[in-house]
């Protein structure tokens, strides 16, 4: 059988309107499945390449054959349409956690993006959760959808292996979308996956490679979408879903003969039916989801969550939660956070320091916040301490634009950080020193750290020493 042109190159209406007798599993024809006929392939400029490409395939390819009576654009469709619904609010909640490291302050990585540069604004501090929901939404669907992205593979993998691997110049570009889309999901979930996992074997830095990798996925994707939309959408109206779900194994027939070359033209009898092959995709999303949920959710969830980085239990302490970064990590002398610490106020007419004492005589507040991490965990604690707005004050800022903060760690990308202005003057911002009624432990950023609704967990800088609050 010879390979028929693909829609974007001969005339697809025509050819999907011709139908013959066909459908075959080893020779068996069924009325209930009439296919399409396979039309002679046709070359668009320049005819002469695409021509002698087909006259020299790569040795082996020959060989190999897809028998899978499963394999379609129905089936195809589905786990296109589902990754259509799911991966746009991937790719939203990515570009929202870049914005939320404040990229207008230099603090998002990568920095210089060129024309790659999104839209300055204020990221909000409140919702208090908004943080947590985004990289919620983003790490765990991503994580469910990788058994939905590994289905499509599969189903579309024969078009992999066509021979030649273009008839056109417009399937040359259809090509190099598929290529983005197919090498840029790929790069986005491994790369995510080990940083969820921390386990940075690539030797390049994670955010700059997921940054640029996620718009050349989105460039392939917006690209794809659109040349494909049209044949989704009919490949979809060919059946029902509840016909599908109605359908045994042995009731089970291959799709019309498609000019894309999905369905095989000789295909092994099923083993698996088609609601099969999504029960199984959609319970892999399922197991995928219960196994990762608990590291956002907590409570009951966590018990579940065995594919933690981080392990389900932290003991039952007060300072027994989640640690990204140790005091050992971060070099931090335990002498230096002892008594000797002083925290510095700079920004007002002349520099104000103070030690605990002075601190622990100044109005505490107490308030419940989640704290949330790019890589998709989050735990809500109850911390206690001074709010930046009185820290302001005292500095003689008392209407500050933005706030420097640093730490007793003297290397690390994120040994300093600067809150915007409605991140300082949000009554629930604090200068932590206690969390669930006990003193930060060392890990935690003791003496003090910062605790801000909604902020990206790097940013809520642990071990402080200094804040200079700037004017407008």
């Amino acid at each position: 059988v010879q390979p028929g042109p693909d829609n974007a190159t001969v005339d697809p209406v025509a050819e999907a309107d011709a139908p013959v007798p066909g459908g075959t599993s080893h020779g068996a024809v069924t009325e209930a499945e009439s296919s399409l006929a396979v039309p002679a392939a046709r070359y668009g400029f320049p005819a002469a390449l695409w021509r002698g490409l087909n006259d020299h395939p790569p040795p082996g390819l020959s060989r190999i054959r897809w028998r899978s009576p499963l394999r379609g654009p129905w089936l195809t469709s589905v786990f296109g349409a589902t990754l259509l619904v799911v991966l746009p609010i991937v790719i939203v909640t990515g570009l929202l956690s870049y914005m939320a490291y404040g990229p207008k302050y230099g603090q998002a990585i990568p920095f210089e993006v060129g024309w790659l540069k999104l839209p300055n604004f204020d990221w909000p501090s409140s919702p208090s959760w908004l943080y947590r929901l985004n990289q919620g939404l983003h790490v765990g669907l991503g994580l469910v959808m990788i058994p939905v992205v590994l289905a499509k593979l599969w189903s579309v993998i024969p078009r992999l292996f066509a021979w030649p691997p273009s008839r056109s110049l417009a399937q040359v570009l259809e090509r190099v979308t598929l290529l983005m889309v197919v090498g840029g999901i790929l790069f986005e979930i491994v790369t995510g996956v080990l940083n969820i996992q921390y386990d940075y074997i690539f030797g390049f830095s994670f955010y700059t490679a997921h940054y640029f990798g996620a718009w050349v996925f989105i460039a392939g994707f917006v690209s794809h979408v659109c040349l494909k939309l049209p044949t989704m959408v009919r490949s979809l109206r060919s059946r029902s879903l509840l016909s599908v779900f109605g359908t045994s194994v042995a009731e089970t027939v291959p799709e019309p003969l498609d000019p894309g070359g999905l369905v095989a033209p000789d295909p092994d009898p099923p083993t698996l039916s088609r609601r099969g092959v999504l029960a199984v995709v959609g319970g892999g999303s399922l197991l995928v989801g219960v196994l990762t949920a608990g590291q956002t959710l907590g409570g009951f969830t966590r018990s579940a969550a065995l594919l933690l980085p981080r392990g389900r239990s932290y003991g039952k302490g007060p300072n027994d939660f989640q640690i990204n970064r140790t005091a050992f990590a971060a070099g931090i002398d335990a002498a230096f956070a002892g008594e000797q610490w002083r925290l510095h106020l700079l920004g007002g007419p002349e520099q104000v320091t103070l030690d605990r004492a002075a601190l622990d005589a100044m109005p505490h507040h107490t308030v419940e916040l989640p704290i949330a991490c790019v890589e998709g965990w989050s735990t809500t604690q109850t911390w206690s301490g001074i709010r930046l707005a009185d820290l302001a004050v005292a500095a003689g800022t008392p209407h500050p634009a933005s706030a420097v903060v640093s730490s007793l760690e003297r290397f690390g990308a994120f040994n300093r950080a600067i809150l915007q202005n409605n991140q300082i003057l949000n009554p629930d911002s604090l200068l932590a020193f206690q969390v669930n009624g006990a003193d930060l432990s060392l890990d935690h950023g003791y003496p003090a750290r910062i605790i801000v609704p909604a902020l990206p967990g790097v940013h809520c800088t642990k071990w402080v020493s200094a804040i200079e609050f700037r004017g407008t």
